[in-house]
């Protein structure tokens, strides 16, 4: 008989440990790669205007970069440019069947998809790179202080270049740390680039416990509520509608296949952080077109879509609910989960295999998803909220707390199963070495 072992702890797995300490070492890369600025920049009068542009895409952009947009380091430009390709190509599925059935071909079609994906990562950051050279030669600081130090069609091509170079590292960067780290690379740069910012936020706190700006009884209140929406965060986004399966016996050869019950998960937020991306992203434009078209219009309408306006609140719930429904049915298709359930012998209790079935999971995906949707502007208003109307001195919530929460809960995961497996295999030596001894 096997006499089981505890799970064992982190010391004793030499590739767990390995892995982890990768992973940190690739971090580490990746904050010192930001604190490198590109050649020609007035790095002090770039910061002093970041300051004034908390509420454009470029504040927006900074936030996941980890601070490396506001010093135009040669990683300015993150990792975002990677992750729009891959929900570009994403939704091209749906124009260009081509692609979708290029998805289904395996290890061969994935790797494709994975070129075309760089392919056109090179090609948004080159057009990023140049709009934010142009734009960044005709900005001044509060002060008149001149941006760049030297503007020309050399600053620009340098730019291009430097900061094309830096979203291609950061993506190779990503793919190790995926292979010989823990976790999924890319969501643990931006990751890192979000937490960096914690201790600048902890310190800005405890200035202003020391002042008498926010009171010790206010900072508890606060503290409370953080944890509480962690944990309704880890709570919802681990929610799902689980769909029982039951698939009917039949006989193929000599043996009878079938027969069990499984379940199909949906999850209650399956299009993740991208609803929320997509709805800033458009509703930042127009504080971002006024800061380069000093027009009365423009600055109104940048006024208008201030966060923290009601218009702007109003709007950016709305955005992220027809997101949230729009990328749920690109990525889930319940006419062709019904057929491969239907191909497969698999049925729903109750429900008609085929059509029935596809209608079926229509009108439970749009039920979980308003569900999911309403949760996402709960949380993606939050920050307003309490800076708002509670002065709280740090952002807390939105769009960084559900990549935050999300990243954690995948790297912890990941190391649970690491840890079962080597627990696993050492079952299995045991017992076969005890077969052996009999």
């Amino acid at each position: 008989m096997l006499q089981t072992k505890g799970v064992e702890t982190l010391a004793n797995i030499p590739e767990l440990r390995r892995r982890i300490f990768f992973l940190l070492a690739a971090l580490a890369i990746y904050r010192i790669a930001v604190q490198i600025p590109t050649p020609g920049i007035n790095t002090v009068a770039l910061a002093a205007l970041f300051d004034r542009a908390g509420g454009t895409i470029f504040g927006f952009l900074d936030m996941f970069s980890g601070g490396a947009l506001r010093r135009l380091s040669i990683c300015a430009l993150g990792i975002m440019p990677y992750i729009s390709a891959s929900i570009i190509l994403q939704l091209l599925t749906v124009v260009f069947p081509s692609i979708k059935e290029m998805q289904k071909e395996g290890p061969e079609g994935r790797r494709k998809i994975a070129y075309y994906t760089r392919y056109l990562t090179v090609a948004i950051c080159l057009i990023q790179g140049f709009g934010i050279a142009l734009g960044l030669e005709r900005m001044t600081a509060p002060n008149g202080d001149p941006i760049v130090l030297f503007p020309g069609w050399g600053f620009k091509l340098l730019t291009m270049i430097t900061l094309t170079a830096g979203t291609i590292f950061l993506m190779w960067l990503g793919e190790q740390i995926t292979e010989h780290g823990i976790g999924n690379g890319i969501s643990m740069i931006i990751f890192a680039g979000i937490v960096a910012g914690i201790p600048a936020a902890l310190i800005r706190t405890v200035r202003f416990v020391k002042t008498g700006e926010l009171s010790p009884v206010v900072l508890l209140l606060i503290i409370a509520l953080v944890i509480a929406v962690v944990a309704f965060t880890v709570f919802m986004e681990r929610a799902q509608r689980r769909i029982p399966i039951h698939y009917a016996k039949r006989q193929v050869g000599r043996q009878i296949v079938g027969g069990q019950t499984t379940y199909l998960p949906l999850k209650v937020n399956m299009a993740g952080v991208i609803p929320p991306i997509f709805a800033s992203s458009v509703l930042m434009f127009p504080a971002t077109v006024a800061s380069f078209v000093p027009i009365d219009f423009f600055q109104k309408m940048a006024h208008w879509f201030q966060p923290g306006s009601l218009i702007y609140e109003v709007l950016f719930v709305a955005l992220i609910i027809f997101f949230c429904y729009f990328y749920t049915a690109i990525i889930f298709n319940p006419q062709e989960v019904a057929e491969n359930l239907q191909k497969h012998g698999g049925f729903i209790p109750g429900i008609r295999p085929g059509r029935a079935t596809a209608e079926f999971l229509d009108r439970v995906l749009a039920r979980i998803t308003l569900i999911g949707a309403l949760y996402v502007s709960a949380i993606c208003v939050l920050p307003t909220i309490l800076i708002k109307e509670f002065n709280v001195p740090f952002y807390f919530g939105g769009t960084a707390l559900l990549i935050v929460v999300g990243v954690a809960m995948d790297t912890m995961a990941q190391i649970e199963a690491h840890l079962l497996t080597r627990h696993y295999d050492g079952l299995m030596k045991q017992g076969r070495l005890r077969g052996r001894g009999r």
